[in-house]
């Protein structure tokens, strides 16, 4: 789950600084719509991108989760019936109690561990008899766990959309806290993009731009909600794979309730993760619908160019993707020189020009002038449905030197 924005390490794997420690603010209404969504993997590693601070953390948690806190929560939680309520000794049968060999990650809200139910009554089951699935548990030191755990609740808890991830059960025991999702066989996005690995095998154009539509149509579905849900932390870690690549947005952590009454905007202090928030969320606090179609520009062009936001591996001119890459995307010949070397071949010219000018567009300075998602599903469709064929393969020679290029900005190792 997210934290506050962050500035993010050369691997991606967490933050090393937050600008503000304040504990969030959750939704205090649910939106009306009803739910079910998708989640977690170990194929190609999980990835879980929030930090903790420690410090008070404890008895901030402690304050939260006692008294008639807990109980107005548990009222706002009953009603959702899809939603199935697990006790902490339940998770323990699922998860073999918490063995090391049922890790498949850590992160700052705490482990995901794999665990195992029942495929029709979701009860716990066995290990390895019944539906794999993954279990998050907070780790008792996370300072915005509690919050998080129960914005995922809330959202999870009342949304239904394929391409978004699916909830299936909850916990909440003294202060355990755990949320349990379906499990995800392919992992996340970013392990297929960023890890240069045997294991992993490199996505190809057209599963980039399967990946794509699907997390677009996503997030447009949220902003087209009845509560115009803002994700707020849109990036490759969050976006994970079935096993067929459909994609599904995960860690709801950070989602908020839109703009109401005729406003434009909901003021809300500044978390995310640097690299992928939009820059007048970042000066102001003000947080737009649009916020979210910046977030999915940067991800598009980590998927054109198989590189990450922020790497400072790279050349310090070219650490920060956005700000190397975007003179590059309005000049077909300068295009071809970024583009993933691993899908050469594979797209017509056509098709990546017209991704490079969709990504400009989400990544335009003013918001207003970036397109809505569901404008951005429309025009990746076009894309996808063109029949022209890709050019053949350019020589070994002049491959070589693109490779040579490509080497200037690419990171060394992952």
């Amino acid at each position: 789950m997210g934290n506050c924005l962050k500035f993010a390490q050369s691997d991606n794997k967490g933050p090393i600084s937050n600008i503000n420690s304040n504990p969030s603010t959750t939704p205090s209404t649910r939106p009306s719509t009803t739910t079910t969504g998708t989640f977690y993997s170990n194929g190609g590693g999980f990835s879980v991108t929030s930090s903790s601070a420690g410090g008070q953390s404890q008895s901030q948690f402690s304050a939260a989760a006692s008294g008639d806190t807990k109980a107005s929560v548990f009222r706002e939680l009953l009603p959702t019936p899809s939603l199935k309520v697990y006790s902490f000794s339940d998770m323990k049968t699922a998860t073999k109690s918490f063995k090391s060999d049922t890790v498949l990650g850590v992160g700052g809200f705490g482990t995901v561990y794999k665990g195992w139910v029942d495929e029709k009554t979701l009860a716990p089951s066995k290990a390895g008899t019944g539906m794999m699935v993954a279990i998050k548990k907070l780790n008792h030191e996370s300072v915005q766990g509690f919050q998080e755990w129960q914005s995922e609740v809330n959202f999870l808890g009342t949304l239904s959309h394929p391409n978004l991830v699916k909830l299936l059960g909850y916990c909440w025991e003294d202060q355990d806290l755990l949320l349990v999702y379906e499990f995800m066989p392919k992992g996340s996005l970013e392990n297929h993009l960023f890890r240069r690995s045997t294991a992993v095998e490199p996505l190809s154009w057209d599963k980039r731009l399967k990946i794509a539509i699907g997390a677009a149509r996503g997030l447009s579905f949220l902003h087209n909600s009845e509560k115009k849900i803002i994700y707020r932390d849109f990036k490759a870690s969050n976006i994970l794979l079935d096993v067929d690549y459909n994609p599904k947005i995960s860690d709801f952590g950070l989602a908020k309730l839109g703009p109401a009454g005729g406003e434009s905007h909901v003021t809300t202090r500044v978390m995310g993760t640097y690299g992928y928030a939009a820059p007048e969320y970042v000066a102001t606090g003000h947080l737009y619908v649009k916020s979210d179609v910046y977030g999915f520009g940067v991800v598009l062009l980590e998927l054109l160019t198989g590189l990450r936001a922020l790497d400072t591996k790279r050349p310090s001119s070219q650490q920060n993707l956005i700000n190397w890459g975007k003179p590059f995307l309005s000049q077909k010949r300068k295009l071809k020189t970024i583009m993933d070397a691993r899908i050469e071949g594979q797209y017509s010219t056509k098709a990546a020009v017209q991704a490079a000018q969709l990504t400009l567009k989400c990544l335009e300075i003013d918001m207003k002038m970036r397109p809505s998602m569901k404008e951005v599903v429309e025009v990746l469709e076009q894309i996808d449905s063109m029949t022209e064929k890709p050019k053949e393969t350019r020589s070994s020679s002049a491959r070589s030197t693109t490779n040579r290029h490509r080497f200037q900005h690419q990171p060394k190792s992952f």
